[in-house]
């Protein structure tokens, strides 16, 4: 992994308002529904996704989550049929975001879970899928524009902080393991920091 440093673009760049990301592709997904608290948004929970397993790029992914997916179109996808699910916002290989859910909506990406002792973390988190798998290495584009967004997302959203970012794997342990050992934490967070930093001197 190169060393730690961050890209010109910045949170400004992905300015959120009314609870989307501006700039970025929407694709409003059927699957959604209201949180229970729109005002308690304390989680960011990261995923992985390939479909077909380890094949990336096309619109498989983004017809899953809108509930258009061809089932017959590939023989690992008969399981998928009738699944309804999303995620608020895809990371593709080449950094390009698709948001699928406004942030203050439930979108339906954790499952069972659980996090510090509460269950149900769709309720009171965000979910942001890489393009990727466990153990295929993520992209630069993809730790670049995390960073950038998980920035944004920290300073819009008062109750998510940098140590309330966890894997799919750390609220369903034991049924979930993504993004897996291939996404490096060490060098996500220090990412966010310095975007973290850049943000507070823009301010002074």
């Amino acid at each position: 992994m190169p060393k730690s440093t961050l890209t010109a673009k910045s949170a400004a760049a992905f300015a959120i308002k009314q609870h989307r990301l501006q700039g970025v592709r929407y694709c409003p997904s059927p699957h959604v529904d209201a949180r229970p608290d729109p005002n308690d948004i304390s989680l960011l929970v990261v995923h992985g996704i390939s479909l077909p397993a380890g094949q990336f790029g096309g619109e498989f992914i983004t017809d899953l989550f809108l509930g258009e997916l061809d089932c017959t179109a590939h023989s690992e996808f008969a399981p998928l049929e009738g699944l309804r699910v999303s995620a608020h916002c895809l990371i593709r290989r080449d950094g390009e975001i698709i948001q699928y859910v406004d942030f203050d909506q439930r979108a339906w990406h954790a499952g069972v879970s659980s996090w510090q002792g509460r269950e149900r973390c769709n309720d009171f988190a965000i979910g942001i899928e890489l393009e990727g798998t466990d153990n295929t290495p993520y992209t630069e584009s993809q730790y670049q524009v995390l960073a950038q967004v998980a920035g944004a997302l920290t300073k819009h959203y008062p109750r998510l902080s940098a140590d309330r970012i966890v894997g799919h794997e750390d609220i369903a342990p034991g049924r979930k393991t993504d993004p897996g050992p291939a996404f490096n934490w060490d060098y996500f967070r220090s990412l966010l920091q310095q975007e973290t930093q850049q943000e507070a001197q823009q301010e002074d």
